[in-house]
């Protein structure tokens, strides 16, 4: 909203020295947010001047265009006070008529400095101004034809084109309407100075008489009120004044004619929307009622609309001539040829001028106002306001009917205790404070012993509880006297279990090299096609959002893979050698126990009330989900680079459970979406927890990821109570170490896994670590058998381990692997 500070100033009498600065700064305290502050003749300096054409001599060039050469009479201001001559292009004005002169010197909008040159034949001391070349508008056909009483040549032209008149633009909030006019800003103004204010929404109107235009609202709750008042003898080529156009122009509006200037200077100054009929061609009674099933209507912009039942439309005996509240119908125009103007001002329901807005995708300066709420008792002096302003500069005559039907809607009144303000503020307000403020913005108020009923004003529609009042009285009091407290830390109190084990968590997987992201919670089964889901896999079956914001992605994910991936494809896709990302975050899986309670806002559930909620809530445990694709280790001068692959992935899991001191169990299994050969199920205490290996190809070639790319999923929450608050650190013998090689062989179905655990058993206390160095296939071994090479370690806390005492733990850890799963010593 854009409100001259000379408009504001004709409503409200505020001091003489008040800044437009500090009048913005004051406001925005009130809730009107500065948005900017136009100031048009800051970008103008040097000599602009009222000049009065003596001599206009047009002179044809031999490019076709025909100039004026013009003697301009701008008295002392050359300082010589002889005629100033200047060449023009304009052909909108004659001698005798006052125009707008900038002198040699003088630096318009742009930079653009003004000096005697040679053009055309002539030395042109000057420039005729248009609007457009002063910054006022977009009119360049033309220059600025000033009234005849305008002032004396010479004079100073800043205050007649209103360029020294400053403007402020606010940004409105949804619900204050009321700001969306010169009466609501100057409103707020008085309010901020406390300074005397004059509305202008109260005049005296006409009596509603049997006389007036004949109307119909079939749909009283779409339009409680409808005031309609007919202009006869009309002159539609009158112009507008120009402090109209001026005042329009600065609001950041165009001037279009007369008639359609009038109905928005009238919007602006009262903020009631006006609609203006051609009287001429309207057929019968005007009608207001929803639209039927099938109807269409060709707005004012051309476009033909199909309209919705739930549409509030005016009509006429030739159909619909209007959508009510938001934009006329074609048919009954005002154009160059209307002699004879029906005034409509009428209240219409908010939430159906914002519903058909939305629904038509239909946005206009009439709908922005009435779907936010006006006030339902300015309509008759809106309306009254137009029919003088078109019988004033348009040479019309006022019909003598009358047209008021309906009532005008009436704000609900609130009951709030007087030390609500101050308990909910923090701020020291008392009940005089309370009561002069609520007062101050326009409620009529019944005061009790505790209590007072406060009755909002008209143009205050928001107004509907006892905190939005406390918002009022907060306001004016000012919210930078809101006291500065800090508050209390709670002693006894930090980081919690989880919270402490997540972050290990966290540093732990920094520290092998990924990379934290957050992905979209939301999938649908392209994501479970892409990781070659089969039909019935628990993983497809989400919960369902009620009002997804994609319907290509409209469920919650079960699992956090589909997002990771596309992360990691998109970072490999531009350019990245390889990636490391991890993720946690929950996923949710649907328990069937009916539907969820659907309870009112306006009371705290009850304990069972909210238990019932909570029961109907989905699983949602919290996961963690690992990617690495692409390169893992980075070539140089150092040596050959590797790729990610399985055993990273593995590797990752395993240094999260030591890290958290759990004891893990890695096992061979088949799970989509990983390869079939290089997947393992994660174990704790024989109860898996996630998976983790090597991709399946076909889900790398849909993703779009390096091929042998790796993925971890596990279940955080599984893992987190499994582990120790403290995890201990190593202990450390001072005696050397014994060292021990074995391979064994084994079937080829035989895992690694089965293998180390036995030799594990088998070796005793005195093994200190056990690690796989070589797997060997071939005639040697023979066929489906396979050689798997151990390097064992032994040591003791209290002595050096002996040969025999090393040869016995390896012997045991053999015998033992030999028994459980068949292997054979090599020699």
């Amino acid at each position: 909203m854009k409100a001259p500070v000379s408009w504001i100033r004709e409503y409200v009498d505020l001091p003489a020295d008040v800044t437009t600065e500090d009048l913005a700064a004051r406001l925005t305290a009130l809730g009107l947010k500065l948005e900017a502050i136009e100031k048009p003749g800051d970008q103008i300096t040097g000599p602009l001047v009222i000049g009065k054409v003596l001599t206009m001599e047009p002179e044809p060039q031999k490019n076709g265009k025909t100039i004026n050469w013009c003697t301009v009479d701008v008295g002392d201001a050359n300082g010589t006070g002889e005629p100033q001559g200047i060449v023009c292009g304009a052909h909108n004005f004659k001698p005798g008529d006052l125009v707008v002169v900038i002198l040699p010197g003088g630096v318009l909008p742009g930079a653009f400095e003004i000096s005697a040159r040679k053009t055309y034949g002539h030395l042109s001391a000057g420039m005729i101004c248009s609007s457009r070349e002063l910054g006022l508008g977009e009119d360049h056909d033309g220059i600025i034809v000033l009234p005849a009483d305008a002032g004396a040549p010479g004079t100073d032209a800043f205050e007649v084109l209103g360029l020294s008149d400053e403007v402020i633009e606010f940004e409105i909030n949804p619900d204050r309407a009321y700001a969306l006019s010169l009466r609501g800003v100057a409103r707020e103004a008085a309010l901020a100075y406390g300074a005397p204010y004059h509305d202008p929404g109260e005049r005296a109107v006409a009596e509603p008489n049997a006389t007036g235009y004949p109307v119909e609202i079939e749909d009283p709750s779409g339009c409680p009120v409808f005031v309609a008042r007919k202009v006869t003898g009309f002159d539609p080529a009158a112009p507008s004044p120009d402090w109209m156009v001026r005042r329009l122009t600065q609001a950041g509006m165009r001037p279009i004619s007369l008639a359609v200037d009038i109905t928005n200077y009238v919007m602006l100054e009262i903020g009631r929307p006006i609609h203006g009929y051609d009287a001429d061609k309207l057929i019968g009674p005007i009608r207001v009622r929803r639209a039927r099933q099938g109807e269409r209507l060709t707005t004012l912009d051309g476009i033909d609309r199909a309209l919705s039942t739930e549409d509030l439309v005016v009509t006429d005996d030739s159909g619909i001539i209007g959508l009510g509240g938001v934009m006329g119908g074609e048919t009954t125009e005002m154009s160059a040829t209307t002699t004879s103007v029906l005034v409509e001002a009428a209240h219409w329901d908010a939430t159906s001028m914002f519903r058909t807005g939305k629904r038509h995708k239909l946005t206009s300066e009439a709908g922005k106002r009435n779907e936010r709420g006006v006030d339902p008792q300015v309509t008759q002096a809106a309306a009254d306001r137009v029919v003088e302003l078109l019988t004033t500069y348009g040479g019309g005559t006022a019909d003598a009917g009358v047209t008021v039907v309906g009532i005008p809607p009436q704000q609900a009144p609130i009951e709030m205790a007087y030390d609500l303000p101050a308990r909910v503020t923090g701020m020291p307000i008392d009940a005089a404070t309370t009561v002069a403020n609520l007062e101050a913005i326009g409620c009529v108020l019944d005061k009790q012993d505790t209590t007072l009923t406060a009755t909002p004003p008209p143009w205050r529609p928001d107004l509907s509880d006892p905190f939005d009042l406390v918002e009022e009285v907060a306001r004016i009091v000012g919210y930078d006297q809101v006291p500065s407290v800090l508050p209390r830390e709670a002693a006894g109190r930090g980081l919690t279990r989880e919270q402490r084990l997540r972050r290990r968590i966290g540093r732990t997987l920094a520290g092998a090299g990924c990379v934290e992201v957050i992905s979209f919670p939301f999938v649908g089964d392209a994501a479970f096609d892409a990781l070659g889901l089969p039909a019935d896999d628990v993983l497809r079956k989400t919960v369902r959002l009620a009002n997804p914001l994609s319907s290509e992605e409209p469920s919650y994910t079960t699992t956090l893979l589909p997002g990771l991936l596309k992360a990691a494809a998109r970072n490999v896709g531009r350019g990245a050698a390889g990636v490391s990302l991890f993720e946690t975050g929950t996923v949710a899986f649907p328990i069937d126990r009916g539907p969820a309670p659907i309870y009112g806002v306006d009371w705290r559930p009850s304990d069972d009330e909210l238990a019932k909620l909570l029961d109907a809530l989905p699983e949602q445990p919290l996961h963690l989900a690992v990617v690495l694709a692409g390169e893992r280790e980075r070539a140089g001068w150092w040596g050959a680079g590797r790729e990610a692959g399985w055993a990273d992935a593995i590797s990752i899991v395993r240094r999260l459970a030591t890290e958290l001191g759990v004891e893990v169990e890695v096992v061979s299994t088949a799970r989509a979406p990983w390869h079939p050969g290089r997947c393992a199920q994660v174990l704790v205490d024989g109860v898996e927890f996630g998976h983790a290996g090597e991709l399946h190809p076909k889900v790398c070639q849909a993703f779009g990821l390096p091929a042998r790319s790796a993925a971890v999923e596990i279940d955080l929450d599984f893992l987190m109570r499994h582990a120790r608050d403290v995890t201990p650190g190593p202990e450390f013998s001072t005696y050397p170490q014994a060292k021990e090689d074995v391979a064994l062989v084994v079937d080829a179905v035989v895992t690694t896994a089965d293998v180390e655990a036995a030799l594990r058993e088998g070796a005793g206390d005195l093994l200190e670590s056990i690690r796989l160095f070589d797997v060997f296939t071939g005639d040697q071994v023979g066929e489906g058998r396979k050689s798997l090479a151990f390097a064992l370690r032994f040591r003791a806390p209290d002595r050096t381990l002996t040969e025999e005492e090393t040869t016995a733990a390896r012997d045991a850890a053999v015998a033992l692997a030999a028994e459980r799963t068949g292997a054979v010593q090599r020699s």
